[in-house]
């Protein structure tokens, strides 16, 4: 299934200022180091000053749904609790903020500060007190119980974007009769940039990334290959602001019957320097490339 990865060798962001490309580590130069650079450029220039890349670089763009079960738990949340809300069975037993904030302050990581709009707590009760599409199991015959909320604060939860950990307002639901939270991020959607999908057809090579202790001018590298294919090694194709990566694997060529699944391992690619604030892009799909390992 990862016979195709040759054809879709590799993208790149090429700028004016020199490119950098490496061949691969640990094995001879590959014979597809020409399509390798070609689909590098394509893709490169597809990237750069892109719509895609501005959000990425200095927009609002979340890594992780917003609210997909919306609440803030230290221990499992009770059986009947998830039943109950999927069934959308929730009673309003309390009055609401009303004179909430409009607008909030959001801290990057860098220092920077950006004020984004915010939705009232009415709004996001409204939106999380409605009953799930598809409901397998009647409510209250398989056990739910009504999910009276009893007060609502402004609060924070951590939230991560393409530009690190932010700590995102949200608002924190107190439901009686349950220890957890309910929260539902307090973010507008207008603010939140959609994070770019795959073109179909598109094959992802590059999982995720890592630095290398002690190594600066080496990334850690998570790829996917199929079970008869050869990995012939990890390949970088650099730029001022970009580092492109891809893992060669074909296919053996062995004629055997292969079962049809996806293995994953790890692997190291040198770069001419260290990666600093350049973005990482897998070639594969044109992408970025999330940084850890743990994460995937």
């Amino acid at each position: 299934m990862r016979k195709m990865i040759e054809c879709l060798s590799l993208v790149l962001f090429l700028c004016s200022c020199g490119v950098v490309h490496q061949a691969p580590t640990g094995g001879s130069p590959d014979a597809s180091a020409d399509e390798f650079d070609r689909r590098a450029r394509e893709v490169a220039q597809r990237w750069q000053d892109s719509a895609d890349d501005r959000a990425w670089r200095t927009g609002f763009v979340a890594l992780e749904v917003l609210n997909p079960q919306g609440w803030n738990h230290v221990r499992q949340i009770p059986a009947w609790v998830n039943r109950s809300a999927h069934n959308g069975a929730w009673q309003l037993a309390a009055e609401l903020p009303e004179a909430a904030p409009e607008r909030a302050d959001v801290r990057w990581p860098d220092g920077e500060v950006s004020q984004v709009p915010l939705i009232s707590a009415a709004s996001a009760y409204a939106q999380f007190s409605r009953p799930a599409k598809l409901i397998e199991e009647d409510c209250p015959a398989k056990g739910c119980r009504p999910l009276r909320v009893i007060g609502a604060r402004l609060g924070k939860v951590p939230l991560q974007t393409s530009r690190g950990t932010i700590q995102a307002p949200a608002w924190m639901f107190a439901v009686e009769g349950v220890e957890q939270k309910k929260v539902h991020v307090a973010i507008a959607p207008s603010a939140v940039t959609a994070r770019p999908e795959r073109v179909q057809g598109d094959i992802e090579e590059v999982m995720a990334f890592e630095l290398t202790a002690g190594k600066p001018h080496e990334l850690l590298l998570r790829y996917g290959y199929g079970a008869c294919d050869t990995v012939h090694g990890a390949r970088a194709y650099e730029t001022d602001q970009l580092v492109v990566v891809d893992v060669d694997t074909r296919d053996s060529g062995s004629g055997e019957v292969c079962p049809a699944m996806l293995k994953t391992a790890t692997t190291t690619v040198a770069l001419a320097r260290p990666l600093g604030e350049r973005l990482v892009l897998d070639s594969g799909t044109g992408l970025p490339v999330l940084r850890g390992l743990k994460t995937r």
